[in-house]
Protein backbone atom coordinates (compact mmCIF):
# COMPACT_ATOMS: atom_id res chain seq x y z
CA UNK A 1 0.00 0.00 0.00
CA UNK A 2 1.23 3.32 -0.76
CA UNK A 3 1.90 6.16 1.81
CA UNK A 4 1.51 9.59 1.29
CA UNK A 5 3.06 11.99 4.24
CA UNK A 6 1.89 15.58 4.22
CA UNK A 7 0.87 18.59 7.16
CA UNK A 8 -2.12 19.90 7.25
CA UNK A 9 -2.46 23.42 8.95
CA UNK A 10 -5.32 25.36 10.51
CA UNK A 11 -5.97 28.09 13.43
CA UNK A 12 -8.63 29.37 15.17
CA UNK A 13 -9.37 31.67 17.62
CA UNK A 14 -11.54 32.19 20.76
CA UNK A 15 -13.34 35.84 21.72
CA UNK A 16 -12.37 35.12 25.72
CA UNK A 17 -9.95 32.74 27.37
CA UNK A 18 -12.13 30.13 28.94
CA UNK A 19 -11.26 26.04 29.10
CA UNK A 20 -15.42 26.09 27.25
CA UNK A 21 -14.45 28.53 24.62
CA UNK A 22 -10.89 26.63 23.68
CA UNK A 23 -12.22 23.29 23.68
CA UNK A 24 -15.39 24.50 21.14
CA UNK A 25 -12.53 25.79 18.99
CA UNK A 26 -10.19 23.33 18.62
CA UNK A 27 -13.16 20.53 18.60
CA UNK A 28 -14.90 22.75 15.60
CA UNK A 29 -11.26 23.12 13.64
CA UNK A 30 -10.71 19.34 14.49
CA UNK A 31 -13.87 18.54 13.06
CA UNK A 32 -13.18 20.56 9.92
CA UNK A 33 -10.03 19.32 9.55
CA UNK A 34 -10.73 15.58 9.85
CA UNK A 35 -13.86 15.87 8.23
CA UNK A 36 -12.60 17.79 5.01
CA UNK A 37 -9.11 15.50 4.12
CA UNK A 38 -11.65 12.07 5.37
CA UNK A 39 -8.88 11.38 8.03
CA UNK A 40 -9.04 9.00 10.99
CA UNK A 41 -6.40 8.67 14.27
CA UNK A 42 -4.81 5.84 12.48
CA UNK A 43 -3.92 8.11 9.25
CA UNK A 44 -2.22 10.99 11.91
CA UNK A 45 1.28 10.55 13.13
CA UNK A 46 1.37 13.52 15.26
CA UNK A 47 -0.28 17.04 15.63
CA UNK A 48 1.71 20.05 17.07
CA UNK A 49 -0.42 22.85 18.20
CA UNK A 50 0.18 26.57 19.56
CA UNK A 51 -1.79 29.15 21.34
CA UNK A 52 -0.76 32.78 22.30
CA UNK A 53 0.31 33.75 25.52
CA UNK A 54 -3.12 35.13 26.19
CA UNK A 55 -5.00 31.61 26.28
CA UNK A 56 -3.90 30.18 29.66
CA UNK A 57 -6.83 28.51 30.30
CA UNK A 58 -6.92 25.59 28.25
CA UNK A 59 -3.68 23.72 26.91
CA UNK A 60 -5.29 23.16 23.20
CA UNK A 61 -3.75 19.54 23.17
CA UNK A 62 -5.91 18.85 25.98
CA UNK A 63 -9.05 20.29 24.12
CA UNK A 64 -8.38 18.59 21.35
CA UNK A 65 -8.61 14.93 23.21
CA UNK A 66 -11.41 16.10 25.21
CA UNK A 67 -12.95 16.79 21.54
CA UNK A 68 -12.66 12.74 20.50
CA UNK A 69 -9.67 13.93 18.15
CA UNK A 70 -5.77 12.63 18.61
CA UNK A 71 -6.67 9.72 21.31
CA UNK A 72 -4.55 7.76 19.56
CA UNK A 73 -1.76 10.47 18.06
CA UNK A 74 1.07 11.69 19.94
CA UNK A 75 -0.09 15.56 20.93
CA UNK A 76 2.45 18.80 22.17
CA UNK A 77 1.58 22.11 22.33
CA UNK A 78 3.34 25.30 22.59
CA UNK A 79 3.26 29.07 22.95
CA UNK A 80 3.31 30.66 20.10
CA UNK A 81 6.02 32.91 19.81
CA UNK A 82 5.02 36.72 20.73
CA UNK A 83 4.78 39.21 17.41
CA UNK A 84 3.93 42.39 17.31
CA UNK A 85 0.72 42.92 15.98
CA UNK A 86 0.05 39.22 15.95
CA UNK A 87 -3.76 37.64 15.94
CA UNK A 88 -4.48 37.47 19.76
CA UNK A 89 -6.41 34.39 21.56
CA UNK A 90 -5.42 32.39 18.76
CA UNK A 91 -4.53 28.72 18.35
CA UNK A 92 -3.21 27.10 15.11
CA UNK A 93 -2.26 23.32 14.55
CA UNK A 94 0.31 21.46 12.67
CA UNK A 95 -0.97 17.98 11.62
CA UNK A 96 1.47 15.24 9.87
CA UNK A 97 -0.61 12.75 8.17
CA UNK A 98 0.37 9.19 6.61
CA UNK A 99 -2.52 8.71 4.71
CA UNK A 100 -2.88 6.27 2.16
CA UNK A 101 -5.20 8.01 -0.52
CA UNK A 102 -3.79 11.18 -0.64
CA UNK A 103 -6.32 14.08 -2.08
CA UNK A 104 -5.73 17.34 -2.13
CA UNK A 105 -5.21 18.69 1.45
CA UNK A 106 -7.98 20.78 2.71
CA UNK A 107 -6.57 23.76 5.67
CA UNK A 108 -8.84 24.93 8.14
CA UNK A 109 -8.74 28.47 8.91
CA UNK A 110 -11.08 29.77 11.08
CA UNK A 111 -12.84 32.54 12.48
CA UNK A 112 -10.63 35.48 13.29
CA UNK A 113 -7.62 33.14 12.13
CA UNK A 114 -9.48 33.19 8.79
CA UNK A 115 -7.48 36.55 8.29
CA UNK A 116 -4.21 34.91 7.89
CA UNK A 117 -4.63 32.98 5.07
CA UNK A 118 -7.94 34.35 3.28
CA UNK A 119 -6.74 32.10 -0.02
CA UNK A 120 -8.25 29.06 2.34
CA UNK A 121 -11.65 31.38 3.04
CA UNK A 122 -13.71 29.35 -0.06
CA UNK A 123 -12.75 26.38 1.32
CA UNK A 124 -14.50 27.11 4.76
CA UNK A 125 -17.41 27.95 2.32
CA UNK A 126 -17.19 24.80 0.38
CA UNK A 127 -19.97 22.46 2.59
Amino acid sequence: MESNVYALRGATTVLHDSPAEVDEAVGEMMEKLYKDNHLTDEDVAFILFSQTRDIRTRNAAAACRKSGYGLLTPLFCVQEAEIAGGLPLAIRVMVLVNHSAKTEARMAYMRKAASLRPEYKKEENDD
